[in-house]
Formats: structure tokens, C-alpha cells, sequence
């Protein structure tokens, strides 16, 4: 396997910033890590890569933007709630060159706060993807999409995935999750990681999320399941990847939940080191 990790992010302009974090938390949180990011898009301008560029330059990493192009996308259901951008994640396989293995994907809306080599290194057991489900004694989103999709294994969030490329390339076909999507569109409330869970989820090899996903929504439910155990001390030492998932942003005014002031700490490392 190769030694570098590879990252993967999808987004428009408007999440560079929460980029630019996540990069900075991931480089201090993995020192002596060669990191390649791949950034797939189809809306930056020269003006966003350039700055992009000299930040991942100045963290040492190397940055490979890639412009999806319209034709694998011609029979897309694409509207307001379905963005090209959603298929992304899942057509890894088909968008990123042939000589890729394995890719992380990572959500802008992370912090990496531990190494994610053991993720990277993970054997997936034939399974196309590596996930975590939210789930706990008293998180019931779970249980209730298993209900509304009908499927029989955990929710697993699509925020973080370690995919096997070369398998994606075998199972995925982009004609019939067009046509899936088509198909069910009135079903699918959050598209990309719906689909995920609907079609691709006999394949998802489950993660512990207070691990590899944790939610900052839910200190208390990780603190309750875990008995006590999953405290602040326990997080900042085992948690890898910290999910600032839902509405309310740690970069907005008005946020008051834990893990906020941890945010605004890597948002200064990020001023700090590249100031407008």
C-alpha cells in the first residue's frame, strides 16, 4: 500500500474556507504524513484554486483539482436538491485516474484531531467502503431511517468514507444509480448519503464513529453509551476525525455547543498562517 494518503474533497465555493480548517487540523494532527488532496469540482475559479494551492503548499501537501466533466452526468437527475456535487463521493471510482487504489473522502465540516493512518491502512474485508453509522442509546435517526429506506444494516453517515476505487469501479455503475435515483427521488431526503445506504450499503464495512465520525452534536450520548468513559480527555485522545454535522456551524455567530472553541482555535492556526 502506498505510504502517502490520499484524501478526497467535493465542494463549491462557498465551503473553501471550512476547507482551508480542515487541512490545517489534519496536518497538525499528522505530522511527517505525506498527504495528497484531490479535489473534484466543476465550479471553482483560477482565482480559488490558486488560493487553495498556496495553502496546501504551505501544509506540505499537494493538491490535484479535477473539473467533473458534463458527459458522465448527461442522464443525472441534477436540480436544486440534487447537485452533481452529491454524486461525486460515489463515482470516486470513475473520476479519479485508474493507478488510485483507495481514497479517503473527508466533509469540509471536520476537524482531524488524530492520526488517520490506521484508517487509511485498514483492511475493508472485500467491502467497497469503510463508514460509521450514528448510533447510541438515545440517537434514534438511526433506527428511523433504517424504517423510512427499508434497509436492514446501520445508517451510515457518507461524511467520512475510505473507498476501495477498484471495487467502486466494478459495483458502481453510473447509468443505474442515475436511474435509481430517478426512480426514487421522492425517497431520498438526504441524496448522496441515501443513495449510499439504499444501494451500497451490503457493502459498507461499519467504523466506530466515536472513533473514525464522532458527531459534535452529541457529547452526552457518547458520554451516556460509553458509561462515563467517552469523556473530553478521551475524545481529544481517540477521536481522529471530529463531524460538526446539521445546521448549526461552529463558524456561524450564535454556536454554543462544546466543541466550538476547539473550531475556532484550528480557524486561527488557519489565519494565522496564511492571513488575507
Amino acid at each position: 500500500m502506498s505510504s502517502a494518503i490520499s484524501i478526497l474533497v467535493t465542494l463549491n465555493e462557498h465551503y473553501l474556507p471550512q476547507l482551508e480548517v480542515m487541512l490545517t487540523s489534519l496536518h497538525a494532527s499528522n505530522p511527517g504524513e505525506t498527504v495528497s488532496v484531490w479535489l473534484i469540482h466543476r465550479s471553482l475559479t483560477p482565482a480559488h484554486l490558486a488560493r487553495l494551492e498556496q495553502r496546501c503548499s504551505l501544509l506540505g501537501f499537494s493538491l490535484h483539482p479535477l473539473t467533473a466533466g458534463e458527459e458522465l452526468f448527461r442522464d443525472a437527475p441534477l436540480t436544486r436538491q440534487y447537485p452533481q456535487e452529491m454524486y461525486y463521493r460515489l463515482l470516486a471510482g470513475q473520476l479519479l485516474p485508474a493507478e488510485m487504489h483507495r481514497v479517503i473522502y473527508l466533509d469540509p465540516d471536520i476537524l482531524v484531531i488524530n492520526p488517520l493512518r490506521p484508517l487509511w491502512e485498514l483492511d475493508l474485508a472485500g467491502r467497497m467502503f469503510a463508514a460509521a453509522a450514528h448510533t447510541g442509546k438515545t440517537e434514534l435517526a438511526n433506527s428511523v431511517n433504517q424504517v423510512r429506506l427499508g434497509t436492514n444494516h446501520n445508517y451510515f453517515n457518507s461524511g467520512v468514507l475510505l473507498i476501495d476505487l477498484d471495487a467502486a469501479r466494478r459495483w458502481i455503475d453510473p447509468a443505474a444509480l442515475f436511474a435509481f435515483t430517478k426512480k426514487h427521488a421522492r425517497e431520498l431526503l438526504f441524496p448522496d448519503q441515501d443513495l449510499l445506504n439504499m444501494l451500497y450499503g451490503e457493502r459498507v464495512l461499519a467504523l466506530d464513529d466515536a472513533v473514525w465520525n464522532y458527531d459534535a452534536r452529541n457529547f452526552n450520548n457518547y458520554y451516556l453509551r460509553s458509561g462515563g468513559d467517552c469523556d473530553m480527555d478521551w475524545v481529544l485522545t481517540h477521536t481522529a476525525v471530529l463531524h460538526f454535522c446539521g445546521k448549526s456551524k461552529p463558524w456561524k455567530p450564535g454556536y454554543r455547543r462544546r466543541f466550538g472553541p476547539l473550531y475556532k482555535h484550528y480557524m486561527r492556526l488557519t489565519e494565522l498562517a496564511l492571513p488575507d
